[in-house]
């Protein structure tokens, strides 16, 4: 694979440094201003940017074409794509369609069920999951074939993500899901956001003696928190969720006025002790609708400057 086809993720993960990445929710709506609003508050932050796709199932604007909007404005995007909506007919489809556009990097999920979403009695598809979306991406690019079998002209040469969730139960089965994802074809895996820091450190230490982490980057999962509130939800309500009961008090015991910029402050930190640890290559700040925040937790953190585009 020569250079000019790698992703600019791939060269700054590649030559060691510690990658930075945000996230970018397109609107439900086609106005382009909403993603060149995000882009400018992102912009020589972050080396590239995720956009996703119909998150919690509510239909948006599509990721490729935000994807495309932010490649105009010189950003690198990470393009979601879930198996939610599409059979492997399409997702084939559209991942050669997204590469011919430019977009470099995909990450592969399964997507919320729709009854989660804004209409609940859509018909899913889940034709294949996330782990087989995965291979038939690393069939695509290195052996120049769809699923089929059907040899392709040009091949998309994409950068191969997944998310993985260290504190779900059972415990021991996400080194195992982990294993699975990185032997179908994953090249970097982004973590659900990290507030239990002691269970993050007991599941990277179990990815690193199954030999995971020497065959994929990490980036853990960063989320400021705006209130007590939030983290209360967050802790009782969204499913996968691991918000010690020392952070909810930490929120609290502050102002409601200054809970944000302690929010802020305990990113900062989490940063921090995330850049300790051995096979942490990068965070993935999860902050969306409060975009204009990653800038302040990027410098605080002393992530900046980022690696000039190559």
């Amino acid at each position: 694979m020569n250079k000019k086809s790698l992703s600019q993720l791939q060269i700054v993960l590649s030559k060691g440094d510690f990658a930075v990445t945000a996230e970018c929710g397109p609107p439900r709506g086609s106005d382009p201003g909403v993603i060149s609003k995000k882009a400018e508050l992102l912009k020589g932050y972050v080396d590239a940017v995720n956009v996703t796709d119909n998150q919690t199932a509510i239909v948006r604007m599509s990721s490729i074409t935000a994807c495309t909007h932010l490649l105009q404005m010189g950003l690198e995007p990470v393009m979601q794509m879930v198996t939610r909506d599409r059979n492997r007919i399409a997702l084939q489809s559209d991942i050669m369609g997204a590469y011919s556009l430019g977009i470099k990097n995909i990450l592969c999920l399964s997507g919320d069920h729709q009854s989660f979403g804004s209409q609940p009695d859509a018909m899913n598809v889940f034709d294949i999951d996330s782990i087989q979306l995965i291979h038939a991406v690393r069939a695509m690019r290195e052996e120049g074939k769809d699923m089929s079998g059907f040899d392709l002209k040009e091949p998309p040469r994409m950068f191969i993500g997944a998310a993985a969730n260290p504190f779900a139960d059972p415990f021991e089965y996400r080194v195992i899901r982990l294993a699975k994802k990185i032997d179908a074809g994953v090249d970097f895996i982004q973590t659900q956001c990290v507030y239990n820091l002691d269970r993050f450190k007991e599941w990277i230490k179990m990815a690193r003696e199954e030999g995971l982490t020497e065959k994929a980057h990490i980036l853990a999962g960063v989320t400021p928190l705006k209130s007590a509130g939030m983290a209360k939800y967050m802790a009782e309500k969204v499913a996968g969720m691991d918000v010690p009961e020392s952070v909810i008090k930490r929120m609290a015991s502050v102002p409601k006025e200054k809970c944000p910029e302690e929010g802020i402050k305990l990113c900062v930190e989490t940063i921090a002790e995330l850049r300790e640890i051995k096979d942490v290559h990068g965070v993935h700040i999860m902050a969306i609708e409060w975009e204009e925040k990653v800038g302040e937790v990027v410098k605080a953190a002393g992530l900046l400057p980022r690696p000039e585009p190559t």
